[in-house]
């Protein structure tokens, strides 16, 4: 759907919408934000009790963070891996979502070039041979084989999401975890089928997308969060990323594309803008000389970048402008203004995650005319505590 035609109003966002075969209470999303409370990579009642709030605070989606498709997919271990073990815990999970009237999706994942695996034999997976700067180890580059395993695991995972209770299924092709790799010129170099040109590129990504699609069929909606920008020179921009999109499009697998930008491998804060928390980040780090390495490395790491209320807008448009495929608007949205605002320019969804750390009622009093506003200083203080729990460090205590 593009924009609305002249003289019709925009969609009201706070009425229910549909999502492929979803009808979601209004066009609001909670996007997923590592929650850091599943150190046994299971679903914990602290997890359930984090987002029963965002779904009782009004979202008519609720997204459970980066879900692995196996062990050795995660960042650093302590993400849900989604295996029949854990299906008990996500359906507890969706069961408290549901509840509350929101709908739940599940983020599946893997981290590829910045998974961090509990054991060095584990091999650290990504598109082409290179050394990991987050690990210090060489990276190994997949083989048909492996292509091939992540794959069905990628369609087992989401079959997991499904017989956990989860109505969505969110697929990461963002951020430079291994299918945005192969995305990428500059990390993926090969020169088989699977590297080169965009289409080689793109190969393994589709590839998992179709996969996942066939695996849960009509029973719950599909999405993709995709890069439009890595933010890293060499890295995808707009020119290819476009094109990638319009190729998902052709396939037909998806019920619609989150967008975003950045590389958790070489530049986070692309995604974050704002305040980078460089020693906030430093102080969680587990030893003294890890510490100094950080601070040291982080400033050209992280660089700071100027927050902007909805920063990806520009970017955005031009998907909007290219494709049918319904969108979500993701960057930077604390603003009730800003929502009717990307309605009116023919964006079916928002997406919002440090707003809603902030307040996690803000929709039901967005939608009650209480609050046009988050709280929200775009201080990115929240990004350290991941390691101990994700939350606004301005909010004093957690309610139960």
């Amino acid at each position: 759907m593009l924009s609305p035609p002249a003289g019709q109003p925009a969609p009201d966002p706070f009425a229910p919408a549909t999502l492929g075969p979803l009808r979601l209470r209004n066009r609001i999303i909670k996007a997923a934000t590592f929650e850091g409370r599943t150190r046994d990579q299971v679903v914990t009642e602290e997890l359930i009790r984090f987002h029963r709030r965002f779904a009782a605070g009004g979202v008519g989606l609720c997204t459970v963070a980066y879900c692995a498709v196996s062990p050795d997919g995660g960042t650093d271990g302590h993400q849900i891996v989604l295996r029949d073990t854990a299906i008990p815990g996500l359906r507890r999970l969706t069961d408290a979502i549901h509840a509350e009237g929101a709908a739940a999706a599940a983020q599946l994942g893997h981290a590829g070039p910045v998974a961090n695996p509990p054991q060095k034999r584990v091999p650290i997976l990504a598109p082409s041979r290179s050394l990991s700067p987050l690990r210090l180890r060489f990276t190994h580059a997949l083989t048909a084989d492996d292509i091939a395993r992540v794959t069905a695991e990628f369609a087992r995972g989401a079959q997991v999401a499904v017989e956990g209770g989860f109505d969505a299924v969110e697929i990461h092709l963002g951020h430079n975890y291994l299918l945005s790799a192969f995305l990428s010129p500059k990390l993926n170099r090969r020169t088989d089928q699977w590297g080169g040109g965009l289409e080689n590129r793109a190969r393994f990504p589709r590839q998992v997308v179709r996969a996942v699609r066939e695996a849960v069929g009509g029973r719950v909606a599909v999405t993709a969060k995709i890069n439009m920008a890595d933010g890293v020179p060499g890295g995808l921009w707009l020119e290819d990323s476009l094109a990638f999109a319009h190729l998902l499009e052709q396939d037909g697998a998806l019920d619609a594309l989150e967008l975003t930008g950045g590389s958790s491998l070489a530049n986070p804060m692309y995604l974050f803008r704002g305040e980078a928390p460089i020693e906030e980040m430093a102080a969680v780090m587990p030893s003294p000389a890890v510490r100094l390495m950080f601070r040291i490395v982080a400033p050209r790491m992280m660089p700071a970048y100027p927050f902007e209320e909805a920063f990806f807008l520009p970017y955005a448009r031009q998907f909007r402008a290219a494709l049918r495929t319904p969108l979500i608007l993701l960057g930077g949205i604390t603003r009730r203004d800003t929502i009717e605002r990307a309605m009116a320019e023919g964006f079916e969804f928002v997406a919002m995650a440090r707003a809603l750390l902030r307040e996690p009622d803000l929709i039901a009093r967005m939608q009650a005319g209480t609050a046009r506003e988050s709280l929200c200083v775009h201080c990115n203080k929240c990004m350290p505590t991941i390691y101990g729990g994700t939350r606004c460090v301005l909010v004093t205590a957690t309610p139960a």
